[in-house]
């Protein structure tokens, strides 16, 4: 079948009179052809009655189409919406995608990376939250392979991410500029957290904020998983002790914040009256819960991701300084925070 395919592209570049990876590019839409050459060659394969594919072009140019995925889970709002906008922005530029989850274990990590050397099904690799070592960044440059990280910063690949540092810092300091002076973060475990610690990098900017406005707090921090029910979990916990209850919760997540107001409603707490919360992401339930929180844009990012992609594997090779690309966010203020009460009074 793939002889018949060549032969057949083999055919309509004689009749155009073009090379064979003329006649592909000029048939696929992908890479410079002159206007009056591609025209000839479509109208060759007119005649002809021949249909492009990718599998055609890809016998031809040693291109796939395709991009790899890697990405340690599914089932976080944050990987989903990223994935999204890979997916929406590949689709834009004629490409496939072919996803692999990466779990800890390491052999299962290996067969994935041997998978893209040996087998050579895709022309380019986005790694989602995953920290790729030195090794395997080095494997996939040799075979040509561009790569993009998000999620934080790896070395000698470009990379897109955000700083959670000051993504926390901002959160906790819109608490403060308000007044708030009983504050605690409800965070990711440190002992369970995927690479980059996002979870410690959050729970830094937080106590960075307080230091910054000499705020000293003992019990300031409580580690729950990123979810609304462990949130809501949390919350029940932390808010139940009238004695030790904050007057402000800088959540590590929205699905925390949320969980929070769930629970603070259920034990009869106004929020923001007797309860600011704020969190991070901008999920997509944010709105619904008029839930202030700190922007990211994940699926933006995913789609930066692809246009740096683009732009590499338009060239011949890979720029040779890369610096990380910090992507902004943005406070996006709503109803769920104020000034605490006594400053109402």
């Amino acid at each position: 079948m793939e002889g018949e395919v060549v032969s057949a592209i083999a055919d309509v570049a004689r009749a155009a009179g073009v090379s064979k990876a003329t006649a592909s590019r000029a048939l696929s839409g992908r890479g410079y052809v002159a206007s009056d050459t591609r025209e000839r060659v479509v109208e060759a394969a007119a005649r002809m009655g021949f249909v492009v594919s990718t599998n055609a072009a890809s016998l031809v140019t040693g291109q796939t189409h395709n991009v790899g995925v890697v990405i340690p889970t599914l089932n976080r709002w944050f990987f989903t919406e990223v994935l999204e906008g890979i997916e929406s922005a590949l689709i834009a530029a004629g490409y496939d995608l072919t996803l692999y989850r990466l779990s800890a274990d390491a052999s299962q990590r290996q067969r994935v990376f041997d998978y893209f050397l040996v087998r050579k099904r895709v022309d380019a690799v986005i790694a989602v939250g995953i920290a790729l070592t030195a090794t395997e960044v080095e494997l996939l440059k040799s075979l040509g392979k561009p790569i993009v990280g998000i999620g934080g910063e790896i070395e000698g690949i470009s990379t897109l991410c955000v700083d959670d540092v000051a993504a926390a810092r901002l959160a906790t300091e819109h608490l403060i500029d308000l007044g708030h002076r009983r504050l605690m973060h409800l965070g990711g475990d440190r002992d369970e957290q995927l690479d980059f610690r996002v979870h410690a990098q959050r729970l830094a900017g937080f106590r960075e904020a307080l230091a910054g406005s000499g705020i000293t707090i003992e019990n300031d921090f409580r580690a729950t998983s990123y979810t609304i029910p462990d949130g809501y979990t949390v919350g029940l916990s932390v808010l139940t002790d009238p004695a030790m209850r904050p007057t402000a919760i800088v959540a590590g997540c929205d699905e925390i914040a949320i969980g929070v107001i769930v629970a603070a409603r259920e034990l009869g707490i106004t929020v923001p009256g007797e309860l600011s919360v704020i969190g991070i992401d901008d999920h997509q339930l944010a709105e619904m819960f008029r839930l202030t929180t700190i922007r990211q844009l994940p699926a933006e990012q995913g789609a930066l991701a692809v246009g740096i992609l683009m732009a590499e594997l338009s060239k011949s090779r890979a720029p040779e300084q890369v610096a990380p690309q910090f992507v902004p966010v943005n406070l996006i203020v709503r109803e769920s925070t104020s000034a605490p009460r006594v400053l109402h009074t």
